[in-house]
């Protein structure tokens, strides 16, 4: 059996690879693993399927001897911090990120609110393989009332994260793409002074991340020009991630998130080693632009665990990925979108400037593109052979246009597509160089596949 965790946690269509019967047993595994006797801790995003993804999780880990509590719809960050602060033994988080309303996934985190380590995942593997549990449908339905105390402790301690400074005078859009943030995002900057329009704000998970959020970022834009306003924020389904927009329609992107509050962290001289950890995907300009003020920029595999690990790794207090997913050490490194959108706030009114100047204050990036190559399969289910072949011929694409320009090829963990990056300092060449490696690319692989 293939493994079933890919870069971040388990993901899939709904009734495809996520079925009611592998959410049952990954619930019965991860209940049976654990030795602390402390509840399991359950959340979710907006999605139709997560209620009875939620039901099949609940019932394998009431079937394993265990206990756990609902928090029902809520920011992925929720769960480790609620792991931590009533030290639970676990928790899930029933969500498929960024991706379209027909995924969803299974994110699991251990008893110090982090994603469980590679041993572990080999753990719950194991003990999936060897179960014999095949549930179809729901035998019964368990009562999953929601813990209303909990959501308000963690929207609490996102509050506290701005200390003395509030928010008043700042107007700020939200766009909280039918998902996660829906449930408090409103709420925390309201509360905070902010005058605060929201759009897409409604948990509806048949529209959730579609032609909205993270990854679509027109009706923020549409909305900062309909209602002129200091910036506006686009989260993705389940809040872990987020991407700004100042009041001209500028992106702040990760990259750019990480070089300002990087900075200012630089400047209170609590920044350790000036290093800031990112990943494949920063923008060389970043990398360049940080390393004239006296930065260092470490670099690893995509995915917000491989940024976890080099933080804890090397000491570091901030990292994270272009796509807007920020770790920072005021909350045990756990990407939380709606955090991420206050401090940048935060900054903007403490210094007293807008985030249009603030934002022109970074670095001038590198022209960047990056096309996905579509399969029609999951490559990570390839036999070991085909999957060999194929990542040969991604590392000789790589090494042969190397000489011109920044190439990044790699298999998406959560989609059956195949990204290629490519980053030089001319648009042109990024433009033809991308479509040729691409083109080429393809005929490879569909020839391998073939």
């Amino acid at each position: 059996m293939q493994s079933i965790f890919g870069t971040d946690g388990i993901r899939g269509k709904f009734n495809e690879e996520i079925t009611y019967s592998l959410a049952y047993r990954v619930g019965h595994a991860l209940g049976s693993s654990l030795k602390k006797k402390s509840p399991i801790i359950i959340g979710r995003d907006t999605r139709i399927s997560g209620d009875i993804l939620l039901q099949a999780i609940s019932q394998g880990i009431k079937d394993s001897g265990k206990e756990f509590i609902n928090l029902g719809i809520c920011p992925t960050p929720a769960v480790p911090f609620l792991i931590k602060q009533e030290k639970l033994s676990s928790g899930i988080m029933i969500s498929a990120s960024h991706n379209p309303p027909e995924y969803n996934g299974i994110k699991i985190f251990d008893h110090n609110g982090e994603k469980i380590n590679k041993y572990f995942e080999n753990k719950i593997q194991k003990l999936i393989e060897e179960s014999n549990h095949n549930i179809s449908v729901p035998r019964k339905v368990i009562p999953c009332n929601t813990n209303k105390d909990l959501i308000d402790a963690y929207i609490k301690s996102l509050i506290q994260t701005i200390g003395d400074e509030n928010l008043s005078g700042l107007k700020i859009i939200l766009d909280t793409c039918y998902g996660s943030a829906a449930t408090c995002a409103k709420k925390i900057f309201q509360s905070l002074g902010a005058d605060v329009i929201v759009i897409n704000n409604s948990k509806n998970g048949l529209k959730i991340n579609m032609n909205c959020g993270s990854t679509n970022l027109e009706p923020l834009k549409k909305a900062l020009r309909e209602s002129p306003a200091d910036m506006g924020f686009s989260f993705d389904g389940d809040a872990d991630r987020v991407i700004g927009i100042d009041s001209k329609g500028n992106v702040l992107d990760g990259d750019h998130m990480l070089f300002l509050w990087g900075r200012e962290l630089m400047k209170q001289k609590i920044l350790t080693n000036n290093l800031l950890v990112s990943t494949q995907m920063a923008n060389l300009g970043f990398e360049k632009a940080w390393n004239k003020i006296g930065g260092i920029l470490h670099r690893t595999d995509v995915g917000d665990k491989h940024v976890h690990d080099a933080i804890k790794e090397k000491g570091a207090v901030l990292g994270g990925e272009q796509s807007g997913h920020i770790l920072s050490q005021i909350n045990n490194f756990s990407g939380d979108g709606i955090l991420t959108a206050l401090q940048i706030a935060k900054f903007c009114k403490k210094k007293n400037i807008n985030l249009n100047d603030w934002l022109k204050s970074s670095f001038e990036p590198y022209p960047q593109k990056l096309t996905n190559i579509n399969l029609d399969l999951n490559i990570n289910k390839l036999n070991p052979k085909t999957k060999i072949l194929i990542d040969q011929t991604i590392d000789f694409f790589q090494k042969i246009y190397s000489d011109n320009c920044r190439v990044y090829i790699r298999p998406s963990g959560t989609e059956p597509v195949i990204r290629v990056l490519v980053e030089a300092k001319n648009h042109k060449k990024v433009h033809s160089l991308s479509g040729e490696i691409t083109n080429k690319l393809f005929l490879e692989i569909d020839k391998i596949l073939n």
